[in-house]
């Protein structure tokens, strides 16, 4: 515990000296308890150095934390996903964060590879490459192994050194200030603060296991694997471990690159049009989507085809979810409200004594002035949002893997209307749409059949080998924002309580013997 205090000190000398404090106080003023901390942390005979005050909030903020490493780049992309801890606008300032950090050096990389792979395995690789690319978790070296007689080009994304250590470490003592806060300053207690670290704990700590990535790749690969115009890299086992994965290097531009597409005579109009129906497709038809799809995630090769990377973010919808989504996504598109009011009833998304023809009236209400809007302006991402906001007054329980998905639809609307601004949502996503419901026969019946088969359904993930169940996990944890009571990971989340309240009582009762020895001495 005493450690964690040196760890926290650290950390609250960084931010301290930083100008988080003044940025986040113009958007959401902080408890003046945590105002006076910091103020004596950043106590200095040094002469501080001047603020950019004529860059924009947003900027600074992300500067700041991007300078102060790992932990607060990953704590401030988790909070850019909970504006109900930190607020809309400071949310959405954060959203533009900056996931860079200087690469570690060569050496280091091929040390990694040689202990995690073995000797015989790292001779294997020829043509090892400086880092291409470096984030705060792994950085990418570009080099070539022998498959099965064949050179292959490939993508090696390595993990920093101590990197685990290092966050773990860190994000245990911030752990620690949390319990602090909740416990002094208590109408911090809503927000969960603890719980809101912890989450971040979990989720980092998956995505640091490479395997997972490894295996969401492979598995979105085989989803995918006859879709005309979009390739998953192929992952390459022998390659890969906790530390280490290998991919087919993507020759290709990447989409944020509209010019150069037009120059290389690309359609950047169909690109849009085909980026919004593979995901679509990929989330109704196979219930595992791309949760991270920006545009430095997705290039296009040589032959013309939509190329994703980066896959420690994946959603998974189960079969009630796909079903929502294409049942209520159309019903919108046909502008049939009281439809839509039915899958919220059938699916039991709903209390059953809800009027239809109330739920259908408040549906109309988003529909119909999204309708009225001009087409660059329609977002399937925001309808789902409003409708969320709305039925949440009937007391509907939206489902996690739902709110990712709205999330990243947003994101990838955005892609597709930087490559074509004129993009049309609504014809667009309306053949993929159309061509699952009559592929699935009768979606109402099959729902009704489901429901009446298992209770749990929504509740459920489907099941999955362990490492896959474990991301899954990690998903759901990322959506909801909240840790399941039943899971392992809220016993160990008492258990770190536990400790903390111990040493928190501990530090009293040893305060108040120092104050009682005191006044009996003098």
């Amino acid at each position: 515990m005493i450690k964690k205090l040196i760890t926290l000190f650290k950390l609250g000398r960084k931010i301290a000296k930083s100008d988080i404090l003044d940025v986040i106080s113009k958007f959401q003023e902080p408890p003046l308890t945590i105002k006076i901390f910091f103020k004596i942390l950043s106590f200095s005979l040094s002469q501080k150095k001047q603020n950019h005050k004529n860059i924009d909030e947003g900027e600074r903020l992300s500067s700041s934390l991007e300078s102060m490493g790992t932990t607060f780049i990953k704590l401030g992309q988790f909070l850019a996903t909970r504006p109900d801890i930190i607020g809309e606008e400071l949310s959405k300032k954060l959203e533009n964060l900056q996931d860079r950090l200087p690469p570690f050096s060569l050496f280091q990389a091929k040390e990694i590879i040689r202990n995690d792979l073995g000797i015989k395995t790292y001779n294997s690789i020829i043509n090892f490459s400086e880092p291409v690319a470096a984030a705060s978790i792994a950085q990418v070296h570009k080099a070539q192994i022998n498959d099965e007689g064949t050179i292959k080009d490939v993508a090696i994304k390595i993990l920093r050194p101590n990197i685990k250590k290092i966050f773990n470490e860190e994000i245990d003592a911030m752990m620690l200030f949390a319990f602090l806060t909740e416990s002094f300053v208590k109408k911090t207690k809503r927000l969960k603060l603890v719980e809101v670290v912890f989450l971040l704990k979990e989720i980092t700590n998956l995505e640091m296991d490479l395997r997972f990535e490894a295996a969401a790749a492979n598995e979105y690969a085989e989803n995918t694997k006859n879709d005309v115009g979009f390739k998953v890299p192929k992952i390459y086992w022998n390659y890969t471990s906790e530390n280490v994965m290998t991919l087919d290097w993507v020759e290709g531009v990447s989409i944020r690159e509209t010019q150069k597409l037009k120059d290389k005579n690309f359609n950047t109009k169909k690109i849009a049009e085909d980026i919004i129906q593979n995901f679509l497709r990929h989330a109704v038809r196979d219930g595992f989507f791309h949760a991270d799809m920006h545009q430095g995630n997705i290039f296009i090769d040589n032959d013309g085809q939509i190329v994703p990377i980066d896959f420690g973010i994946m959603g998974r919808l189960d079969k009630m979810s796909k079903r929502f989504l294409a049942e209520i996504l159309f019903g919108f598109i046909q502008r049939d409200y009281r439809k839509v009011a039915e899958v919220h009833l059938i699916a039991g998304l709903v209390p059953k004594d809800v009027p239809i023809d109330d739920l259908a009236q408040a549906l109309r209400s988003i529909g119909e002035p999204i309708f009225g809007q001009a087409v660059k302006d329609i977002s399937g991402g925001k309808l789902l949002k409003q409708l969320f906001d709305v039925t949440e007054k009937f007391n509907m329980q939206t489902q996690p893997q739902l709110l990712m998905l709205q999330k990243t639809m947003v994101v990838v609307e955005g892609v597709a209307r930087k490559l074509n601004p004129n993009t049309n949502i609504w014809t667009t996503s309306k053949p993929v749409l159309e061509n699952w419901l009559k592929e699935t026969k009768d979606p109402m019946i099959q729902i009704n059949e489901t429901l009446r088969n298992t209770s749990e359904v929504i509740k459920r993930l489907p099941e999955f080998p362990e490492i896959m169940d474990k991301a899954n996990q990690a998903l759901t944890y990322l959506a909801s924002g909240q840790i399941p009571q039943n899971s392992n990971s809220y016993t160990a989340l008492n258990a770190q309580k536990s400790e903390m309240i111990a040493f928190r009582n501990q530090s009293i009762i040893s305060l108040l013997v120092l104050v009682i020895f005191g006044l009996l001495v003098f």
